[in-house]
């Protein structure tokens, strides 16, 4: 694993004080390389003051403050896109400078710990508050993403990135199993608490979902959680089992989707049929000889 470069480290990175309009290669690698190592500090608890972070960026560059804060926020709207966590403050910010892309790419090989993040390096699932439930966000009308941001979800794809991550899933899993058993008992019914059942940890993950629910009066849900460190809209991949079982029981299957895990693990449930709240596209064949 690579270290971050820290404050005085970072110093030597500046090979030039440039007060032009676009921001150099240099310089973006500059504040990169700081925005990572301070998001590092802000996930592990090592305090920082973001605004003599920002003076050193401003005194190394030239730059103004309002430049350098919404070059964080540009990093802060690329990393949110990948399913990475952001600095709390940063919010994301568009408009993004093509090169900004670049010097990203070349910055996250580098960082193999944000990978790992939200995965028992915190607080436990059993200490974290009760998962808050929102409404599903609507089917909005897809936008062509920036050329260079296309190429970074192509090398740092966020949804293989989640699907491979097993710790986050289990994780997830974990988190709506507990939420599930809370939300029957606050509804008074305990005994159906008592048979919440995680399926795929029991049984496996050929059931087609996770964790077999019911709603207050008894009937049964039968849940696929899927879970995301990144925004409420990153993608997340479904299983031909999964959406079969979508058609088969509309009348029970549901997906809970958990994101910003990381952070402010926050959620939204999605009944049948699936197509009217999200874009189903083939990403993978089967090939056979018969």
């Amino acid at each position: 694993m690579t270290n971050d470069p820290r404050p005085n480290e970072i110093i030597s990175m500046a090979q030039s004080s440039i007060h032009g309009n676009q921001w150099t290669d240099d310089e973006l690698d500059l504040i990169v390389a700081d925005y990572l190592a301070m998001l590092r500090d802000e996930l592990t608890g090592v305090p920082f003051v973001k605004l003599h972070r920002a003076k050193a960026i401003m005194e190394l560059t030239g730059r103004s403050h309002r430049s350098v804060e919404f070059k964080h926020m540009n990093i802060s709207a690329v990393l949110r896109e990948l399913s990475f966590p952001t600095i709390k403050g940063y919010r994301p910010m568009q408009n993004i400078q093509r090169a900004i892309f670049d010097a990203i790419e070349r910055a996250l090989p580098q960082h193999d710990w944000l990978h790992a993040v939200g995965v028992g390096s915190t607080i436990g699932v059993g200490e974290r508050p009760a998962l808050f439930e929102e409404e599903a966000p609507s089917l909005a009308r897809a936008k062509a993403p920036q050329e260079g941001m296309t190429r970074l979800i192509r090398k740092f794809d966020p949804v293989k990135r989640d699907a491979a991550n097993r710790a986050l899933g289990f994780a997830g899993e974990e988190m709506a199993l507990e939420n599930e058993k809370r939300r029957l008992s606050d509804a008074g019914r305990k005994d159906l608490a008592e048979k919440v059942f995680w399926v795929a940890q029991e049984e496996g993950d050929g059931a087609g979902y996770d964790i077999l629910s019911f709603e207050p009066d008894g009937r049964k849900r039968l849940l696929e959680v899927k879970t995301t460190n990144g925004s409420q809209r990153t993608p997340f991949f479904l299983s031909r089992n999964e959406e079969s079982l979508s058609r088969e029981r509309p009348e029970a299957f549901q997906i809970l989707r958990i994101y910003d895990f990381s952070r402010k693990p926050s959620a939204f449930r999605i009944d049948p049929p699936l197509s009217e709240h999200v874009r189903l596209e083939t990403d993978t064949f089967r090939a056979s000889f018969a």
